[in-house]
């Protein structure tokens, strides 16, 4: 019976494209990768045998690797890269039938940091890429929402009450802004090759290189080229930024998918009714109560967002602890916390995709719940065009309006605001047809379109061509 971690008690991320990816044999991939590339660097540079890269590269298929045994031999050195390198070196040493001694390409210079700093950012960079390819996807389709709707009325909520007038192109408008905004910052994230050596001063390295045309900073920058990584001025063994700022990054993105799965929770209500998720078979069901039909989307996307603050604050924990050149039980409690991150954001934005492009608008709804509050709705740009008209005590007259209408049923009211601006205001001063249209929701929209237009000409990058219905070029490519 295998014994592995298939995220039973983590819906929201547990996928076969998101364990691919962010999952152990990921982490094995990514280390090998990362040895396979400096046995690279080493052979161009003239430092080990010709022919040891290939032999490495060889060796280095991850899936000849058992990564549970890997795990539990990585409690006797701290981490994966101590047992890896020796099942590694032994498995080069089988395939070097020729005898040029590839194995001493494997690790030569490096630490257990180096590679591990290093594959984890090439793990972040292939999971980022992948990420951003489902973001692109949300995107256009709430840019899309956001044409469509551009007119669409609803209501606006200020501290869970009925605020003014609103649309929900606007609303599609705002969820972009939040998630294209986050996106383009993850995207612009520098993803660093690590190399220092043992202690972070590339005393090794420097003997390696001695008399040969490369620096270790030459190596480095080599190593960075061949992982799709960004070259790092220095080895950052104890200066964490890298590691932070990708958290804060996913963190962010995150915090996006959050505001747009708490919007749908409330609009989802039977109550409210004004916004449907996609429906599929066997989704949303309760295992008691048939007639159910829950928003799990939204429900699988908030919970990676009220996840994500913590783990980017272990991270920030743990950068600000990391001791001596070289740091002890810090740098470890980073693991789990950056690839938990990475696995809730790539499993949240493929729920986010598929609930964008197949969201139910409901407009009569929205119509319906905007007319609860009525003409009252409007009290704001009432108050705004007639206060002038009414003398010097306006202001105080149409509140009394407002405050006389508020003591009736909320059924009532917008019949009783209108009758009692009536009486307030002469005839002569505002006719009916000027108050029928000052008490037309649709008259105040101020810039609705504006805004929303604005939003989506700020983001070029995140919305589809109209001839254009492919994947993006930019982020899909990352790493």
């Amino acid at each position: 019976m295998t014994h592995g971690d298939f995220g039973l008690l983590s819906p929201v991320s547990a996928s076969s494209a998101v364990a691919a990816l962010t999952g152990d044999r990921a982490v094995i991939a990514a280390i090998l990768d990362v040895e396979a590339s400096w046995a690279g660097v080493l052979e161009e540079a003239g430092l080990v045998p010709a022919g040891s890269a290939a032999v490495v590269a060889e060796a280095a298929d991850a899936g000849s690797y058992d990564a549970a045994e890997i795990a539990e031999r990585a409690q006797g050195g701290g981490n994966p890269v101590i047992p890896l390198l020796g099942d590694l070196r032994a498995r080069v040493k089988s395939l070097d039938t020729s005898g040029i001694g590839a194995a001493k390409a494997v690790h030569t210079s490096l630490t257990s940091q180096d590679v591990l700093d290093s594959a984890l950012m090439l793990l972040a960079s292939r999971t980022v890429s992948a990420l951003l390819v489902d973001v692109w996807s949300t995107t256009t389709a709430l840019a899309t929402l956001v044409g469509e709707h551009a007119e669409t009325l609803c209501v606006g909520r200020s501290l869970t009450q009925h605020a003014l007038p609103y649309t929900f192109g606007l609303k599609a408008a705002q969820w972009f802004q939040g998630v294209a905004a986050a996106a383009a910052r993850l995207e612009s994230l520098q993803l660093p090759v690590q190399f220092g050596g043992a202690g972070g001063t590339l005393a090794s390295g420097t003997r390696l290189t001695a008399g040969s045309a490369s620096t270790p900073f030459d190596l480095a920058d080599s190593l960075a080229s061949r992982l799709g990584l960004a070259p790092a001025p220095a080895p950052w063994h104890t200066n964490r930024l890298a590691v932070t700022a990708l958290g804060d990054g996913l963190a962010a993105l995150l915090d996006s998918f959050g505001k747009i799965a708490a919007d749908l929770l409330f609009l989802s209500r039977p109550e409210v009714g004004e916004l449907g998720e996609p429906l599929a078979a066997g989704r949303g069901v309760s295992s008691a109560m048939p007639q159910k039909q829950n928003p799990v989307l939204s429900v699988l996307i908030r919970s990676a967002a009220l996840q994500a603050p913590g783990l980017a604050s272990q991270l920030h924990l743990a950068a600000a602890t990391f001791n001596d050149e070289r740091p002890d039980g810090a740098w470890h409690s980073e693991w789990p916390a950056l690839r938990q991150l990475l696995a809730l954001a790539l499993g949240a934005a493929g729920h986010l995709r598929e609930l964008t492009k197949g969201l139910r608008v409901f407009p009569d709804a929205m119509r319906r719940n905007l007319e609860i509050s009525g003409p009252l709705l409007l009290s704001e740009g009432v108050a705004a065009a007639v206060a002038p008209l009414l003398g010097e005590d306006g202001k105080q007259k149409l509140q009394a309006v407002v405050d006389e209408t508020l003591k009736a049923p909320a059924a009532e009211q917008g019949r009783i605001y209108t009758k009692l601006l009536r009486e307030t205001v002469p005839a002569d001063k505002l006719s009916d047809a000027e108050l029928k249209a000052l008490l037309d929701p649709a008259s105040y929209l101020g810039e609705a379109s504006g805004i929303a237009r604005r939003v989506l000409a700020a983001y070029p990058d995140f919305v589809a061509p109209a001839e254009n219905t492919g994947t993006p070029t930019k982020g899909a490519t990352r790493g």
